[in-house]
């Protein structure tokens, strides 16, 4: 069966500090898909961050680049397995150059926190308790 992948396209001005960044995560960049022009950063098996410069960004749309230390374009969200994890994600983005975005959100059953990388694009990760969820 066919599973199904998300890859997050992004601008960014400084790729080298990009990819300092999401390695500072603990992330790795995946040589195979990465050049001078983007990183390729897998988050799992079926999420691919793909960071580029603002010209090879402008191969993929017409449309201007968002200054998104500006504006917010997309807000990325991340699940975490545990509200510790949500936490040490949070803190090794700060650690590695990113900012806290927002407040924290605590709602017992879910919990989550935000960073900005260096770009300023949003990351938000989230924890929701399993027994929480109905299924």
């Amino acid at each position: 069966m066919h599973q199904q992948m998300i890859f997050v396209n992004l601008a960014t001005n400084d790729l080298d500090a990009s990819k300092k960044f999401f390695t500072g995560l603990g992330y790795e960049i995946n040589a195979q898909f990465s050049d001078d022009t983007t990183a390729s950063i897998p988050l799992s098996e079926t999420i691919v961050v793909l960071v580029h410069t603002p010209e090879k960004y402008r191969q993929f749309t017409k449309k201007d680049i968002v200054d998104s230390t500006k504006s917010s374009e997309v807000l990325i969200a991340l699940s975490a397995e545990s509200r510790g994890k949500v936490d040490e994600l949070v803190d090794k983005a700060v650690a590695a150059g990113g900012s806290v975005s927002g407040e924290t959100q605590d709602h017992g059953f879910m919990y989550g926190r935000a960073f900005d990388d260096v770009d300023g694009h949003t990351f938000e990760v989230v924890w929701m308790d399993p027994s929480a969820v109905q299924g």
